[in-house]
């Protein structure tokens, strides 16, 4: 099976898994895509979503050798099923069902095409990468002005999990679809924290023009205090070994979008 091939049967296996979305992007590519390249120029945050392991950088990532290519699964988030992103005991029911996917995905690459994976956690500091940027460059979307993924089928309604692998397929993406262009932005009114209302970053001051927002306009610091207040309100729930606390992140830029 030659490479477009094997890329096109990827596709296909993951979708057959679960997938709502796949596609496929260069590592070579996504070494230089916009956050990857700003993260280590940006101020340090080590707010929700990050943690700090030894030996790691906050936010710098670590590429595993022998690997050219990454798969990026999207399985969608639809505004009827809001459980699918509730966390409790730090998972998802979304996040469990996209580990499953990419665990099947690897297991079939390792016995049918006799290829090594290297399927990745969610957190930058534990091996991961950043997955809106892979998404972007395999096709699956664009980065919205909320600073989402935004995909032609699924708006930002997505959960986004990836692995890398050892053969050097071809790039699914990007794709010219930026629904953003004329649209009059509702979801930069919906956040409770105000995280869209002013420039935070300069395009002069980290030399690329491509910034969080788009335009430099995100603030993860007023949304991360969004998320904090998110964990104040969080629930118990189980008892014993089953006990754990359910916490319900802040959606509002993500449900305000109309793409």
């Amino acid at each position: 099976m030659n490479n477009p091939e094997l890329g096109h049967a990827i596709h296909e296996k993951a979708r057959h898994l679960g997938a709502d979305l796949a596609g496929i992007a260069r590592i070579a590519d996504l070494k230089g895509s916009p956050s990857h390249v700003i993260s280590g120029k940006l101020p340090a945050y080590n707010g929700v979503g990050t943690t700090q392991e030894e030996g790691q950088q906050r936010e710098v990532v670590t590429w595993p050798q022998g690997f050219r290519s990454a798969i990026i699964i999207a399985l969608a988030h639809p505004i009827d099923q809001p459980e699918l992103d509730w966390w409790v005991r730090s998972n998802s029911d979304g996040n469990r069902r996209m580990i499953a996917i990419i665990s099947g995905l690897a297991d079939w690459l390792a016995v049918e095409m006799e290829m090594r994976t290297f399927p990745l956690p969610y957190h930058i500091e534990r091996g991961g990468v950043f997955l809106k940027d892979a998404a972007v460059l395999a096709g699956l979307g664009c980065i919205g002005r909320n600073n989402l993924l935004i995909s032609p089928q699924y708006g930002p309604r997505l959960r986004l999990r990836t692995m890398l692998v050892e053969a050097d397929l071809p790039s699914s993406g990007p794709s010219e679809f930026d629904p953003c262009e004329s649209c009059s932005a509702p979801c930069l009114e919906a956040c409770p924290q105000e995280a869209f209302a002013r420039q935070v970053h300069s395009p002069a001051v980290y030399n690329q023009g491509e910034l969080p927002g788009r335009s430099g306009t995100y603030d993860r610091l007023a949304c991360n205090r969004e998320m904090l207040l998110n964990e104040t309100d969080s629930v118990k729930i189980g008892d014993g070994d089953a006990a754990g606390k359910l916490t319900k992140y802040c959606r509002e830029c993500e449900l305000a979008c109309i793409a």
